[in-house]
């Protein structure tokens, strides 16, 4: 029996574990903000805006912004720590595949365009 299922599910995993910790290794020094936990979102605030994309960005499980930190931007944040969780460091490769027009990325949708500020919001969710 071959261990190619554990074994691609430990890379990711060490992916996830790695960009986390690159993203804290990075933020946290940056941080003149509020450092906080959402569940299992880790949110660094105060960085300077040249440290992120947009108003924020997810790295591992590990937001990146300056005060982007609205409860619909935190939800969306929590998917793209899910995107990183199942993909691992194959994450930033094909984000960057999806193209830049978050109206069209695949990632950015699935999160939800209306909670990362990408469309005017239609609705209240519930």
């Amino acid at each position: 029996m071959s261990d190619r299922p554990p074994r691609r599910r430990l890379l990711r995993e060490f992916g996830f574990l790695y960009a986390t910790v690159v993203a804290l290794a990075f933020g946290l020094p940056l941080s003149t903000g509020r450092v906080r936990k959402d569940g299992d979102l880790i949110i660094l605030t105060g960085l300077p805006r040249w440290a992120f994309r947009r108003g924020g960005t997810t790295v591992g499980r590990v937001y990146l912004t300056h005060d982007n930190v609205g409860e619909a931007v935190i939800r969306h944040e929590k998917v793209h720590v899910e995107q990183w969780r199942r993909l691992g460091l194959w994450m930033p490769i094909l984000y960057w595949l999806a193209g830049t027009d978050p109206l069209k990325n695949r990632f950015e949708i699935e999160a939800g365009l209306e909670d990362g500020g990408y469309l005017p919001r239609r609705g209240v969710r519930r």
